[in-house]
């Protein structure tokens, strides 16, 4: 079998993000951290979906996406979101249960609105299509 598009589980990965939105405001501490980084894993996520990277490439895509300005994301904040999405996205090639869940929804008793993390960046009008990298990067250093 071959591994699935990037953005093909990118998609089904903002719905399980909706669930998490929904824990996030149901919580009675500050969340705006959390709401922060849900953010930035969404504005990843929907880039993914556009850019629809191959699969061999999508390390390397979403170690550019880490280095572009974005506005309201740190490179770090950017970095880790892009190892969870990276995590998640090689979970579903593994992973046939987690696959079949995103598959049918992501369902989760969870689940919240359609409303979004109040924090999610966007790019940053400095970074065009002229200065991308190139994907010749690694993210991590497992090897996978």
């Amino acid at each position: 079998m071959s591994e699935p598009r990037p953005a093909v589980v990118c998609r089904e990965l903002m719905l399980a993000l909706e669930a998490s939105e929904g824990r996030r405001r149901r919580r009675k501490r500050d969340t705006t951290p959390d709401a922060i980084g849900l953010g930035v894993k969404r504005a990843l996520l929907e880039a993914a979906v556009v850019a629809d990277p191959d699969p061999a490439d999508f390390e390397g895509w979403l170690l550019a996406q880490c280095l572009e300005p974005y506005e309201g994301a740190s490179v770090g904040a950017m970095r880790a979101m892009a190892l969870d999405v990276l995590t998640e996205w090689r979970l579903a090639c593994l992973a046939d249960d987690f696959a079949a869940w995103l598959d049918r929804g992501a369902p989760s008793d969870d689940m919240g609105g359609h409303e979004t993390a109040p924090h999610t960046p966007r790019r940053s009008a400095r970074a065009t299509e002229a200065g991308r990298l190139e994907n010749t990067g690694r993210l991590d250093s497992t090897g996978c």
